[in-house]
């Protein structure tokens, strides 16, 4: 694919090419380099911390010296001690504070004040985060070097609802919450500046040898197009393995701007990425996902509901007084067992049939989503299904 044929010449080019790479983009279906590969060294660092939620409305970590998170406790007291307070840790109850985790990644090419997400996980036994706020929170890495904190109303997205009779009524799981842009970078990871002299590397986020070669080819035609006349490399893009492919700097990129433009050019490239056929199935939830790339070969799918309801209702015996009057009260139980079998529907699905065909037999059937589920599975054991069948 030809980006751009007339020969270029230092920065003003790569910007020329740049913006027909942006036209060409609106144009196109395919898929950028950048939305499915990233640049090696980023640097980007996992980093966790331990901190405090308050403001919580009697949903927090219970303390006591016989059940309950003691750590909380613990917490609340060395909080208040910072600020002038002692009090008496027998005497502290906790109920609108819970102890949490807190997790987060830098942002790539982060700089000192540079904000991200933070994700909070209760550590006690705290019932919902809903309406909590976390206090000042240090967040580090694995080294143990602070590199930023986090501070912010927790957003939970559900409820948890307890009644004092036990009953309790939830939504999503309000144990774990998120704080968006809450975390702040403090201390910048060290981040290399690109070394002409060396190869750069991008990464697949899904590694796939035809996706490599692919983005390799694309990349190497556009130097083709732009650099050929100035530089010795015709070819400077190679996959070295499924999910790297190693790019060489043109011999007309001599600054860090020309290779950021000219990062900037390969990231914009369009690709068609290999998609491997996958079905994923979730049986908590009941969610069947398959890819388009599924196909299934001739299957014949047979299914019947059959539903059996045993019902116990009591029946009481009460002793007549003028017959006896050292009588007792007695309970016998009546059993009644009822079977109700549907009608069982049958369909074929051709050949090379198409996810899309899959789903308009199975909608004929009217099956639920569980039923789907354990179609997919029985498919994949009669070794129709040339897909690969994922259980989460």
């Amino acid at each position: 694919m030809k980006y751009l044929h007339c020969r270029p010449s230092g920065l003003n080019s790569l910007k020329i090419s740049l913006i027909l790479l942006i036209t060409a983009l609106s144009l196109s279906a395919q898929v950028r380099i950048k939305d499915i590969a990233a640049v090696e060294n980023s640097n980007r660092r996992s980093l966790v911390g331990y901190g405090l939620v308050v403001g919580l409305n009697g949903t927090g970590d219970r303390a006591s010296r016989t059940q309950g998170a003691v750590f909380t406790v613990q917490t609340v007291a060395n909080m208040l001690e910072r600020f002038g307070i002692t009090v008496d840790k027998d005497q502290l109850r906790t109920r609108n504070a819970a102890a949490v985790m807190v997790t987060g990644h830098t942002p790539s090419y982060g700089r000192v004040g540079s904000q991200f997400d933070a994700t909070v996980s209760s550590l006690g036994d705290a019932s919902s985060l809903e309406g909590g706020i976390l206090l000042m929170t240090p967040l580090f890495s694995s080294e143990g070097t602070q590199f930023a904190s986090v501070q912010g109303p927790v957003s939970v997205g559900g409820f948890n609802v307890e009644t004092m009779a036990g009953e309790s009524i939830r939504k999503n799981h309000a144990q774990v919450g998120r704080i968006p842009n809450g975390a702040t970078l403090m201390n910048v990871p060290a981040v290399q500046l690109f070394d002409l002299g060396r190869p750069l590397r991008f990464i697949l986020g899904e590694p796939d040898f035809v996706t490599a070669g692919r983005v390799a080819a694309a990349i190497n035609d556009y130097v083709a197009s732009a650099f050929a006349p100035d530089s010795l490399m015709p070819f400077p893009a190679r996959p070295l393995d499924a999910a790297t492919i190693e790019l060489s700097f043109p011999d007309t990129i001599r600054t860090q701007e020309d290779a950021v433009w000219f990062i900037a050019a390969v990231e914009t490239l369009l690709v068609v990425p290999d998609v491997e056929a996958r079905v994923v199935i979730n049986e908590r939830t009941g969610t069947v996902v398959a890819g388009g790339a599924v196909r299934i070969n001739e299957v014949m799918i047979s299914h019947g509901a059959l539903t059996i309801h045993i019902r116990r209702a009591p029946v009481i015996s009460q002793p007549v007084a003028s017959f006896s009057n050292a009588g007792q009260t007695v309970v016998e139980y009546v059993t009644e067992t009822s079977v109700n079998e549907a009608t069982g529907q049958s369909a074929v699905i051709p050949r090379t049939a198409t996810v899309n065909d899959l789903a308009s037999g199975l909608n004929e059937l009217g099956l639920k989503p569980r039923d789907v589920i354990a179609i997919f599975q029985a498919i994949k054991q009669a070794g129709a299904l040339n897909a690969k069948l994922i259980i989460i």
